[in-house]
């Protein structure tokens, strides 16, 4: 099967020069064949053939967005601890463990469904690729439920036993930290890409998460590390040390951070809807790009602290707040996503790669920002399937 999407008035391919890395063309085309970018060029010169023929109408055309951190299966919602930090509450760490209850009490189907209506939300929004963690069990059977269940819908799936220390374990973290190294990554490796950790106060200390990291990589799964979330701690600079292919948050970053990170292969991804929905301070993206540190966008999808699965809404808050260009951001959104997954195959739209193409209804990729809330998303293409 193939798809010719011609008469595109400006189309974002991340496949530039340094100068532009978004690769922009004008009056554009792309083919599509059995799931893959064929072919990309200037209208006037696009293949003659296809089975089916898309006019863009002059409208951009983006690649899917990849959202590379994300919490989607769990049980509950914490509306009101959300409605407690609108009137002043501050935000801390402890509140996972309300979802913990609820997700333990949930069922496999039930759970089931309510990820599955956040991939079709997500996928209708332009989100063609998305990380899951596990994090919301804490025991070792929700845990690999968790995982499990995400394994079904997204090929990126991050076990995060050590999110928080659940209650059963409360002023005995190192001894969580066994279960979490032991019996509980032996039930959930074989369900994950990805070990991840809270590296905070209030949920691990930087020896802790070494041994949550080492024991994943010793298993043969990738890190990732949330850090420096709530206050300055030393969760970047392990991150960078062990390799880490992301480190998440980063609210609160020192000179020293900032250096290590520009030194290295981490990338920093950035969560807007955090900061919106805990009314902390939006780190300065511009003070990160200038350094030379490779910066990604992400939702953060989760009942706690940033409940969106919006990756429009993420980057107009993102270009507002975060000092970003609207290019940044949307690099940030595609091919920075890419990056922290460590992948060559998406966030690009060039011969060879997947087709997770995204068909906007607005002449250029400024509107993201431009026109924030406004449903832009027109057409999604996933693996080359319309899937609107």
């Amino acid at each position: 099967m193939s798809t010719l999407i011609t008469n595109i008035g400006e189309l974002t391919t991340n496949a530039g020069s340094p100068d532009d890395r978004l690769g922009t063309l004008h009056d554009a085309a792309v083919l599509i064949e059995d799931g893959r970018i064929a072919w990309v060029g200037a209208s006037g010169d696009a293949p003659a053939h296809a089975d089916e023929f898309v006019d863009a109408g002059g409208r951009a055309v983006i690649p899917g967005f990849v959202d590379s951190h994300s919490h989607l299966v769990f049980g509950g919602d914490r509306a009101a601890e959300f409605e407690a930090r609108m009137a002043g509450q501050k935000y801390a760490a402890g509140g996972i463990r309300s979802t913990v209850a609820a997700t333990r009490g949930a069922t496999d189907d039930e759970l089931r469904a309510r990820l599955r209506g956040f991939i079709a939300e997500l996928l209708a929004q332009g989100t063609t690729t998305v990380e899951i963690k596990s994090g919301y069990g804490l025991d070792v059977a929700t845990e690999e439920r968790l995982v499990r269940l995400a394994s079904e819908v997204t090929e990126e799936v991050t076990y995060l036993g050590a999110h928080v220390v659940p209650a059963e374990y409360a002023d005995r973290g190192d001894e969580y930290v066994d279960l979490v190294v032991g019996e509980m990554l032996d039930a959930c490796a074989p369900h994950s890409r990805w070990i991840d950790v809270f590296c905070e106060t209030g949920a691990f200390t930087v020896p802790q998460s070494r041994r949550v990291l080492e024991a994943g990589i010793a298993r043969g799964l990738k890190p990732r590390v949330h850090a420096s979330q709530l206050g300055p701690g030393d969760g970047v600079r392990l991150a960078v040390e062990l390799g880490a292919a992301s480190v998440d948050h980063g609210t609160y970053l020192t000179d020293d951070d900032i250096a290590a990170l520009a030194a290295s292969d981490t990338v920093l991804t950035l969560l807007p809807g955090v900061e919106f929905s805990t009314r902390q301070p939006y780190p300065d993206a511009r003070r990160l790009i200038d350094a030379g540190v490779t910066v990604a966008i992400a939702c953060d999808t989760n009942p706690g602290s940033s409940f969106t699965s919006s990756m429009p809404f993420c980057i107009a808050v993102a270009v507002r707040d975060m000092r970003m260009t609207v290019a940044e951001a949307v690099w940030a959104a595609t091919a920075g996503g890419a990056a922290a997954l460590q992948r060559e195959d998406v966030g690009v739209i060039a011969p060879g790669k997947r087709a997770d193409v995204v068909l906007l209804d607005a002449p250029t990729r400024v509107h993201l920002a431009y026109r924030p809330g406004v449903p832009l998303v027109k057409q999604v293409w996933k693996d080359g399937v319309a899937a609107l």
